[in-house]
């Protein structure tokens, strides 16, 4: 197992309209983007070349909306400003 591009602890993830976590984390590792609850499950994950990411004009700074498998994720707390620019520049890089 390699080391994660990316990882924000301590995020909390909802799905319209209930929380998930409060200190989940949001992990990037080959390839593939992982929402995992405060205790290490999987809520979802995708290959990241599937997902979609942004931040609507109402957000606060500290938000973030994944589209992973359909479904709509709220990420906010440290780091998600940060996962915005990593899965920019993950999806637009090539792999081999």
């Amino acid at each position: 197992m390699s080391e994660p591009e990316f990882t924000a602890t301590g995020v909390r993830i909802d799905r319209w309209p209930r929380s998930l976590t409060r200190a989940g984390e949001v992990r990037i590792e080959d390839g593939r983007l992982a929402l995992l609850t405060s205790y290490g499950s999987e809520i979802d994950s995708a290959p990241l070349g599937t997902v979609r990411a942004g931040r609507p004009w109402f957000a606060k700074p500290d938000e973030a909306v994944a589209t992973v498998n359909g479904t709509r994720y709220k990420i906010s707390g440290s780091g998600s400003g940060r996962l915005l620019d990593v899965l920019r520049k993950a999806v637009s890089r090539p792999r081999p």
